[in-house]
């Protein structure tokens, strides 16, 4: 098929730069010569095996589904102007990818660098205000939070307290990492993403569903275009993008008229906050059998009877660092050691409510996957939003966020009220804007993301959904949950030294002493 005509960029907003800066120098004929090697007889086929007419192959791969030959050429894009919202709604919303981009927590925004929809008239006016006032709550935020930053940095770090001008921007950095909260989701951001030529195909294909179909559009075919620009054979295979009327999602809102109301959406939100209990993160399903099949798989591995070592044995040679010394490797090593693999047989389901902004970092764990909601789905115009522990220090800063959060919404209605669409309104959501889903791990993949997330370090509503799901998993499995743990504990159980591995980045507590229960943290 032919690309069509590129969609232009609405005035106003910064074009996206995409650019693809490493690529295999022949990405096309290695799906002909990976398929070829499978039936050769002479062993590994090169690309002066391939004779004319061999690209036809490809496209009856293709459509039979055989698509690992796809796989094997990889594309590193150089991504720019791209909006937060985007991320989160699709390039970072499954498991195929690996993506760096510049942090907000530690990044401060200095300018109204976000994207602006294609909207006119009265809500164009109203968009880019609404912009510039968040970038003034932001800028306004930092400062109200520098006092109980700095009363908790010190409280933490009392040496440092007489050293202010060594560390002081270390306390801005507390203070920005929150005062984020208040950003656009269409804020814009830059990074590295690489994929597969098998994700681009997909990315194409599915590139106007929901949340951002139209910023989704835009990028996603400039990528395209790139790609054909290295290669023009993968036009090949390209199939037109699925409209957003034919996906089930909007096919189901067009048949249940009655449950896209406001009133529906907000006994939803009702009914799954109370079903939290006041958590964070619920543990709501796990294997009944997780721990006795788990010391069952040791036993598999190692080709022992029952009689020759119990079920507590079995599963301590998997998940005490002390007896498995693979846990405290650097490098995860655990998806390739046999015995470590059978923590793969125990599975736990949480139901969690987080911002955008740490949903955006929990969905970077790509083997905890989640149900994310179409986002409009759950907007009532009411404020949906999560207030953070050092926000709530100051009932004043609280008072003010509140107000602030107010006006933002305030700002979404009335865009509302002049005929702007969901999709572009939205993008004024604030990074505290809560979302809600249910997300499934199995044990091994869990543990990993608790050493990332158990650390002190780690972004504060990520960290306390780990240490409510640490302490969930013990109550029913208290043998397996001995595995979830931060990265120094693991350390310091396995012999790895230095037990904390972030050097000069050490957050300044002794967790390796203490347990999971006692966990408490403000910064």
């Amino acid at each position: 098929m032919a690309l069509p005509i590129r969609l232009e960029v609405p005035e106003g907003s910064a074009a996206p730069r995409v650019r693809i800066s490493r690529h295999f120098r022949a990405p096309f004929s290695s799906i002909l010569t990976s398929a070829r090697t499978c039936y050769s007889p002479r062993g590994i086929v090169r690309d002066e095996d391939l004779k004319p007419g061999a690209e036809d192959l490809a496209r009856d791969l293709y459509e039979a589904g055989h698509h690992t030959t796809f796989q094997h050429a990889y594309f590193q894009f150089e991504l720019e102007n791209v909006s937060r919202q985007f991320l989160w709604s699709f390039l970072h919303a499954h498991p195929f990818y690996n993506s760096e981009q510049v942090s907000q927590r530690y990044v401060k925004i200095r300018a109204s660098h976000c994207f602006v929809p294609p909207l006119t008239g009265e809500a164009r006016a109203q968009y880019l205000e609404g912009l510039e006032e968040q970038l003034g709550f932001y800028r306004e935020l930092i400062s109200l939070l520098m006092p109980p930053a700095t009363a908790a940095y010190d409280a933490r770090f009392p040496a440092r307290a007489r050293k202010r001008e060594r560390y002081g921007r270390e306390i801005e950095k507390k203070a920005q990492e929150i005062a984020r909260y208040v950003l656009p989701l269409a804020t814009f951001t830059f990074l590295y993403h690489t994929v597969s030529a098998l994700t681009l195909l997909r990315y194409w294909r599915m590139c106007q569903q929901y949340d951002a179909p139209y910023e989704q559009r835009l990028v996603v075919g400039r990528m395209v275009e790139a790609l054909l620009e290295v290669d023009s054979d993968y036009r090949r295979l390209l199939e037109d993008p699925i409209p957003t009327e034919e996906t089930p999602e909007f096919r189901f809102f067009a048949s249940r008229p009655d449950l896209t109301e406001a009133g529906s959406h907000r006994a939803f939100l009702r009914e799954f906050d109370a079903s939290l209990g006041g958590r964070v993160s619920r543990l709501v399903d796990w294997k009944v059998r997780g721990e006795e099949e788990t010391a069952q798989a040791v036993r598999e591995v190692l080709g022992v009877p029952r009689a020759g070592l119990s079920d507590d044995d079995a599963i301590a040679l998997a998940v005490s660092p002390s007896l498995n010394r693979m846990l405290g490797q650097a490098l995860n090593v655990t998806t390739l050691d046999k015995l470590t693999r059978a923590m793969h047989h125990s599975a736990y389901t949480f139901r969690k409510k987080l911002s955008h902004a740490a949903d955006s970092q929990d969905q970077r764990h790509r083997m905890t996957p989640a149900s994310r909601p179409v986002l409009s789905a759950h907007a009532t115009g009411e404020p949906d939003f999560v207030i953070p522990a050092l926000v709530r220090q100051e009932p004043e800063v609280e008072a003010r966020y509140a107000e602030m959060m107010e006006r933002i919404w305030e700002r979404i209605r009335r865009l509302r009220r002049l005929g702007a669409p969901d999709e572009f309104a939205l993008y004024l959501l604030p990074n505290a804007v809560a979302v809600r889903f249910s997300e499934s791990s199995d044990l091994l993949n869990l543990r990993h993301k608790h050493v990332m997330r158990l650390c002190y370090l780690a972004q504060e509503e990520i960290w306390q959904a780990s240490v409510d799901e640490a302490l969930q998993v013990r109550a029913v499995h208290p043998r397996l949950a001995r595995s979830l743990l931060p990265p120094c504990s693991v350390r310091k159980e396995a012999g790895t030294t230095p037990w904390c591995p972030e050097g000069a980045r050490f957050c300044g507590v002794p967790v390796w002493d203490y347990d999971v229960s006692e966990y408490r943290r403000l910064i």
